[in-house]
Protein backbone atom coordinates (compact mmCIF):
# COMPACT_ATOMS: atom_id res chain seq x y z
CA UNK A 1 0.00 0.00 0.00
CA UNK A 2 1.49 3.33 -1.11
CA UNK A 3 1.43 6.14 2.01
CA UNK A 4 -1.53 8.28 0.02
CA UNK A 5 -3.72 5.30 0.12
CA UNK A 6 -4.24 4.34 4.00
CA UNK A 7 -6.95 5.55 5.72
CA UNK A 8 -6.86 9.26 6.39
CA UNK A 9 -6.52 10.78 9.86
CA UNK A 10 -7.76 13.90 11.90
CA UNK A 11 -4.13 15.08 12.22
CA UNK A 12 -3.52 14.78 8.58
CA UNK A 13 -6.52 17.66 8.32
CA UNK A 14 -4.02 19.72 10.12
CA UNK A 15 -1.15 19.14 8.42
CA UNK A 16 -2.90 19.34 4.65
CA UNK A 17 -4.66 22.25 5.59
CA UNK A 18 -1.50 23.98 7.02
CA UNK A 19 0.48 23.30 4.09
CA UNK A 20 -1.36 24.96 1.53
CA UNK A 21 0.06 28.36 0.97
CA UNK A 22 -1.04 32.01 2.64
CA UNK A 23 -2.59 29.76 5.33
CA UNK A 24 -3.66 31.22 8.72
CA UNK A 25 -5.08 29.72 11.89
CA UNK A 26 -7.34 31.13 13.57
CA UNK A 27 -9.43 29.21 17.35
CA UNK A 28 -12.56 29.47 18.03
CA UNK A 29 -13.67 29.85 21.81
CA UNK A 30 -13.53 26.09 22.22
CA UNK A 31 -9.98 25.88 20.59
CA UNK A 32 -11.29 24.55 17.65
CA UNK A 33 -8.80 25.39 14.75
CA UNK A 34 -10.39 27.22 11.96
CA UNK A 35 -7.88 27.56 8.56
CA UNK A 36 -8.47 30.37 6.48
CA UNK A 37 -6.50 31.90 3.28
CA UNK A 38 -6.76 35.56 2.43
CA UNK A 39 -9.16 35.61 5.66
CA UNK A 40 -11.76 33.26 3.91
CA UNK A 41 -12.50 30.11 5.47
CA UNK A 42 -11.41 26.94 3.79
CA UNK A 43 -11.62 24.08 6.54
CA UNK A 44 -12.65 24.30 10.32
CA UNK A 45 -13.36 22.05 13.33
CA UNK A 46 -16.72 22.64 14.51
CA UNK A 47 -18.16 22.87 18.02
CA UNK A 48 -20.91 20.64 18.93
CA UNK A 49 -24.33 21.87 17.28
CA UNK A 50 -27.38 21.02 17.38
CA UNK A 51 -27.93 20.82 13.79
CA UNK A 52 -25.83 17.68 13.75
CA UNK A 53 -26.68 14.89 16.17
CA UNK A 54 -26.22 11.50 16.83
CA UNK A 55 -29.75 9.90 15.12
CA UNK A 56 -29.91 7.09 17.91
CA UNK A 57 -28.86 8.92 21.30
CA UNK A 58 -29.75 12.70 20.24
CA UNK A 59 -26.30 13.42 21.63
CA UNK A 60 -24.30 16.50 19.46
CA UNK A 61 -21.29 14.97 17.20
CA UNK A 62 -18.06 16.77 19.00
CA UNK A 63 -16.01 15.94 16.03
CA UNK A 64 -17.40 17.63 12.53
CA UNK A 65 -15.37 19.15 10.28
CA UNK A 66 -16.43 21.42 8.08
CA UNK A 67 -14.81 21.75 4.20
CA UNK A 68 -15.43 24.04 1.49
CA UNK A 69 -16.72 23.43 -2.04
CA UNK A 70 -15.89 24.47 -5.85
CA UNK A 71 -19.57 24.26 -6.21
CA UNK A 72 -23.48 23.21 -5.48
CA UNK A 73 -22.81 20.34 -7.40
CA UNK A 74 -19.35 19.25 -5.35
CA UNK A 75 -21.43 19.32 -2.38
CA UNK A 76 -24.31 17.04 -4.18
CA UNK A 77 -21.83 14.58 -5.48
CA UNK A 78 -20.04 14.05 -1.80
CA UNK A 79 -23.11 14.12 0.01
CA UNK A 80 -25.92 11.89 -2.26
CA UNK A 81 -24.05 8.50 -1.84
CA UNK A 82 -25.59 7.48 2.02
CA UNK A 83 -22.46 5.43 2.64
CA UNK A 84 -19.84 8.28 1.80
CA UNK A 85 -18.77 10.14 5.74
CA UNK A 86 -19.84 13.39 4.17
CA UNK A 87 -23.23 14.88 4.70
CA UNK A 88 -24.71 17.92 5.56
CA UNK A 89 -27.52 19.23 7.65
CA UNK A 90 -30.17 22.27 6.79
CA UNK A 91 -28.07 24.92 8.76
CA UNK A 92 -25.83 24.33 5.59
CA UNK A 93 -28.46 24.54 2.91
CA UNK A 94 -26.94 26.64 0.18
CA UNK A 95 -23.32 26.94 1.66
CA UNK A 96 -20.76 25.85 -0.28
CA UNK A 97 -19.52 23.21 2.36
CA UNK A 98 -19.84 19.58 3.38
CA UNK A 99 -19.88 18.10 6.16
CA UNK A 100 -17.51 14.73 7.95
CA UNK A 101 -17.29 13.74 11.11
CA UNK A 102 -13.17 13.19 12.40
CA UNK A 103 -14.12 9.72 13.70
CA UNK A 104 -14.97 8.39 9.68
CA UNK A 105 -12.23 10.44 8.66
CA UNK A 106 -10.67 6.76 7.86
CA UNK A 107 -13.65 5.66 5.49
CA UNK A 108 -11.27 8.03 2.78
CA UNK A 109 -7.51 7.35 1.88
CA UNK A 110 -5.31 10.20 2.43
CA UNK A 111 -5.04 10.69 -1.38
CA UNK A 112 -8.98 11.80 -1.39
CA UNK A 113 -8.61 13.47 1.77
CA UNK A 114 -5.93 15.47 0.41
CA UNK A 115 -8.02 16.35 -2.82
CA UNK A 116 -10.85 17.22 -0.27
CA UNK A 117 -8.28 20.21 0.95
CA UNK A 118 -6.92 21.29 -1.47
CA UNK A 119 -10.27 21.79 -3.29
CA UNK A 120 -11.63 23.07 -0.05
CA UNK A 121 -8.63 26.00 -0.22
CA UNK A 122 -8.70 26.33 -4.22
CA UNK A 123 -12.40 27.68 -3.51
CA UNK A 124 -11.91 30.49 -1.10
CA UNK A 125 -8.46 31.19 -2.12
CA UNK A 126 -7.91 34.52 -4.44
CA UNK A 127 -7.87 33.51 -8.34
CA UNK A 128 -4.68 35.31 -8.54
CA UNK A 129 -3.42 32.68 -5.34
CA UNK A 130 -5.33 29.99 -6.75
CA UNK A 131 -3.69 30.63 -10.61
CA UNK A 132 -0.29 30.60 -9.13
CA UNK A 133 -0.71 27.52 -6.98
CA UNK A 134 -2.09 25.53 -10.11
CA UNK A 135 0.42 26.60 -12.54
CA UNK A 136 3.05 24.60 -9.64
CA UNK A 137 1.16 21.73 -9.55
CA UNK A 138 0.30 21.15 -13.17
CA UNK A 139 -0.37 17.43 -12.85
CA UNK A 140 -3.87 18.59 -10.54
CA UNK A 141 -7.39 19.25 -12.30
CA UNK A 142 -8.69 22.67 -11.44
Amino acid sequence: MQADDRPARDEDVHELAQGMPHVTVEYGKSGNAVYQVGGKSFVFFRTPRPDAVDPVTGERHPDVIVFWVPSESDKKALVQDEASPFFTTPHFDGHRSVLVRASRLGELTLRELTEVVQDAWLSQASRRRADAWLRDHPDLKP
